[in-house]
């Protein structure tokens, strides 16, 4: 029996690999194997990819160095679920790092990571690709993208996972995504709001503040403050304030409910279960300033609405809220504050907050941090605001202080509450004597130099409203306040320019201060605004014509016009025709320029002088007593007879003694004045008034530069006044009144002048012998003898305005000026029940003194124009 002999092994195949068994110990290596086309490899390297970047953040930076990111993003779909839950896992991983969140936005990975959430995957799946996602809606690309593959609605299922990592990656994902308008508007779509709110029942309070945090941001919305009511949303909210466990999420649930409150039918809803009182009771006691600065925040939203503010009126809110000033957290006070602000629009809580509030806001003002002050200061704005009880309880709180010095704040909001309060205390005219005398005046500049035209608008009403009496414009004017006002003028905000206009029209009631504002240039500004369609408003155009009216010197410079209401007072000067934005200079620079060949500047001046009184002062009122007996005599004569002889002379005749007598300045003057009846008494009285005008006073500044300047006195034109006021005054017909006004002031400037005479009246010679004696261009009105149409008009306007006479002063071309008054017809005065309106006339005070000339006559024509 032969042998059995072994059967050899038939070999393996030649094409087929033998198994290998790899270790590896670098991840270069591991990542190259993520291109493997095996199932097990790639599982096995993922696996080993995932556990590598668990530690840390290193770790991931060196995969993302290695190229390991784009074949990762390849296995999300691949066909073996144990790779695509592996590469998943590693990408959730993998998706915090910023450099691989902008990677992983450009492969476009997000449908194939939201595919991930099928309610058929596991829940490992659905915990790293929620991950994923909420690592990647941290950026702006990642949430559209999300929002833009349909993301939101599998999140929102997953809500409701039995994971809770799967719940916290759900809802913080929503979180983000929530914060986009579009992405609240769709999740109301989806009911999401039941499942957020199983979410507070969680027990990982990490859920819970996801939850709130989310709740919070998506009831900003009329919507889902709706559905949040309808699922007993509020009831919830309530018992996480009642629990003193969930003391953590306290915070979060009041930034909701201070949501809920603004929707109407949720404070009802609230007010009728006693949550109210048990917010108010638990933002009153707790002893946490976050919460307490919550539950005021949501106060402060919730009484925006009228019908909230009445609710929470009625459940005391008022108390809580001044018990909230008191706390040490400045938060809290800031809130307290605001809150305040929000129910002021209540009147009863503003009566609440008349004795209890205000004082605690003014000690609020003294704070040291300027988000406190501005706060208080928003509070006592609202409060004082159409309620001068408030504003007299914040001065008797000692608040104008703290309120001044508040102006002087870095803060603009704070330093605009202030003006607001102290504009409304400044309604009332006693307090507005009190602010004034605290220095708001310099406290003021300040803000109208801001950048910010919230604070010059503000700025610029206060002054409005402070500068109501001559003494506050004085301290403005020579503080400097009023620079900084016409540079506000030229402002390209509407309010602005018209607060700056308004306070301008203010400040222009005193002559002093409209010359002050004219020489800084509002004038010119006012005009420009004016003409621009779009830029002016009333209170330009009103500023503009106060300041006109109180700087009438550059009124009848500028327009060659003075109404009736334009009353001349002293200081008043006539330079003459000046073009639009021409500079008027101020009276003081132009009496100390030299004389020159220059239009004589004509002053009306009533007042004495302590400077430079004219010499002989004794002699001088003599003869102006002498003066003035004359000429009332005349002047007696003249209102009885209605005679068209002159006036003043002691013999009764024409021979114009006055005008002859105070113009002997040349030899011409002196030899007519000769001839005259009663020679020798006019020779004495001539002798005497050519020593008068040679030592007239010179107004070249020859005085010590410190010694304060007064305008020159004119002792003849205080004579004109108590001669008309002692005679004219005490006529009853008006129209009697002007026609021997007419003629007095055509006597003292050289009586009568005929048509074909007027060009032999030598008067430039007697101005320039006037300018020369005075050493000045300014000539005071009185001292003129021999004037024409211009000094007449001027003369007999001043003497009218001080009399109360009323007629307008109108210039016109070629040296000629007139009057023009306003009378009832004649013809129908005494006729019942007729209403004719008064007729306008000329006053001629040339060629025949005293003749009325209907202002559209042909006769009227020939004086203004001939």
């Amino acid at each position: 029996m032969g042998k059995r002999i072994k059967k050899e092994a038939e070999p393996p195949p030649k094409d087929v690999f033998d198994p290998l068994t790899i270790e590896s110990k670098k991840v270069a290596t591991v990542v190259l194997m993520l291109n493997s086309p095996e199932e097990e490899i790639l599982a096995k390297a993922c696996e080993a990819i995932y556990r590598f970047a668990l530690k840390g953040e290193e770790n991931k930076a060196t995969l993302l160095e290695l190229g390991a990111v784009e074949p990762l993003t390849k296995l999300l779909t691949h066909e073996d679920k144990i790779v695509r839950r592996n590469a998943t896992m590693i990408c959730g991983i993998l998706a915090s790092n910023n450099d691989i969140k902008k990677l992983l936005t450009e492969f476009d990975v997000m449908n194939s990571v939201i595919a991930q959430l099928a309610p058929e995957e596991e829940v490992v799946i659905h915990e790293f690709a929620s991950l994923c996602l909420a690592n990647m809606s941290v950026e702006y690309t990642g949430k559209v993208q999300i929002f833009e593959h349909s993301g939101l609605e599998p999140l929102i299922r997953l809500l409701s996972s039995p994971d809770p990592d799967v719940k916290k990656n759900s809802i913080e994902c929503i979180y983000n995504l929530v914060q986009d308008f579009q992405c609240r508007a769709t999740l109301q779509e989806f009911n999401a709001i039941p499942p957020m709110l199983d979410l507070l029942k969680s027990e990982y309070p990490v859920i819970q503040s996801l939850a709130l945090k989310t709740l919070g941001v998506i009831t900003n919305d009329k919507e889902s403050q709706a559905m949040l009511r309808d699922n007993q949303g509020v009831d919830h909210l309530i018992k996480i304030l009642e629990t003193k466990e969930l003391n953590d999420l306290h915070i979060e649930a009041l930034a909701v409910i201070a949501n809920c409150l603004e929707d109407r039918d949720t404070m009802v809803l609230i007010q009728q279960t006693g949550g109210i009182k048990k917010l108010l009771s638990f933002a009153e006691n707790s002893t946490n300033p976050d919460i307490q600065k919550n539950a005021a925040k949501a106060i402060t939203k919730a009484a925006y609405d009228p019908e909230n503010r009445k609710l929470f009126h009625e459940q005391g809110v008022e108390k809580c809220l001044v018990t909230l000033l008191g706390s040490e957290n400045n938060g809290t006070k800031i809130a307290a504050s605001q809150a305040i602000s929000a129910m002021c629009e209540n009147s009863g809580s503003k009566e609440f907050f008349n004795n209890q509030g205000i004082p605690q806001l003014i000690q609020l003002l003294k704070s040291d941090n300027e988000e406190v002050r501005e706060a208080a200061a928003l509070a006592l704005a609202n409060l004082t605001t159409g309620n001068p009880a408030n504003a007299n309880a914040t001065a008797e709180a000692d608040g104008i202080d703290p309120l001044i010095n508040t102006l002087y704040s870095k803060r603009d909001g704070a330093i605009v509450n202030a003006a607001t309060v102290l504009m409304n205390m400044a309604m009332q005219e006693p307090l507005r004597g009190n602010i004034q005398s605290h220095d708001i005046i310099h406290a003021l500049i300040n803000p109208l130099h801001s950048a910010n035209t919230v604070v010059q608008s503000k700025a610029a009403l206060t002054v409005a409203a402070i500068m109501c009496d001559a003494e506050a414009r004085r301290k403005l004017r020579n503080s400097g306040g009023l620079e900084p006002l016409v540079e506000l003028l030229r402002s390209k905000n509407v309010e602005v320019r018209r607060h700056a206009s308004w306070a301008v029209m203010v400040c222009a009631t005193d002559e002093p201060t409209a010359v002050e504002l004219c020489r800084l240039g509002a004038l010119d500004i006012l005009e420009e605004i004016n003409l621009s369609v779009s830029r002016k408003n009333k209170f330009s155009e009103a500023a503009y014509n106060k300041l006109l009216n109180n700087h009438l010197s550059l009124k009848y410079s500028r327009t060659g016009y003075l109404s009736s209401s334009n009353i001349i007072s002293d200081e008043f000067y006539d330079y003459g025709r000046i073009n639009p934005g021409t500079r008027l200079l101020p009276l003081k620079d132009l009496c100390l320029q030299e004389p020159s060949d220059l239009r004589a500047v004509l002053l009306v001046n009533s007042k004495s002088s302590d400077v430079s009184p004219p010499p002989s002062t004794e002699d001088k009122s003599d003869a102006g007593y002498r003066r003035s007996i004359s000429s009332s005599s005349s002047l007696k004569t003249a209102s009885k007879e209605k005679a068209n002889a002159g006036f003043g002379s002691p013999t009764g005749e024409k021979s114009e003694p006055t005008s002859g007598r105070n113009t002997a300045l040349s030899k011409s003057a002196t030899k007519e004045k000769g001839s005259r009846k009663g020679r020798g008494k006019k020779e004495e009285e001539k002798v005497k008034e050519e020593e008068e005008i040679t030592a007239l006073p010179k107004y070249t500044g020859e005085e010590s530069p410190d010694k304060e300047w007064y305008p020159p006195c004119d002792p003849d034109f205080c004579v004109y006044v108590s001669e008309v006021t002692k005679t004219i005054l005490s006529m009853i017909n008006i129209k009697e009144q002007i026609e021997v006004l007419a003629k007095y002031v055509a006597e003292k400037m050289g009586g009568k002048i005929p048509k074909d005479k007027l060009y032999d009246f030598s008067w430039e010679l007697h101005i320039s012998e006037l300018k020369f004696q005075l050493k000045s261009n300014v000539v005071p009105i009185g001292l003129i003898k021999k004037g024409i149409f211009y000094h007449r008009a001027l003369l007999f306007k001043a003497l009218a305005d001080k009399i109360g006479i009323g007629c307008s002063l109108v210039r016109g071309e070629y040296g000629r000026a007139w009057n023009e008054v306003k009378l009832m017809n004649e013809s129908r005065e005494g006729v019942l029940g007729a209403f004719s309106a008064p007729e306008a006339y000329i006053v001629d005070l040339m060629f025949h003194p005293g003749r009325l000339m209907k202002l559209s006559s042909r006769e009227a024509d020939l004086y203004r124009f001939l």
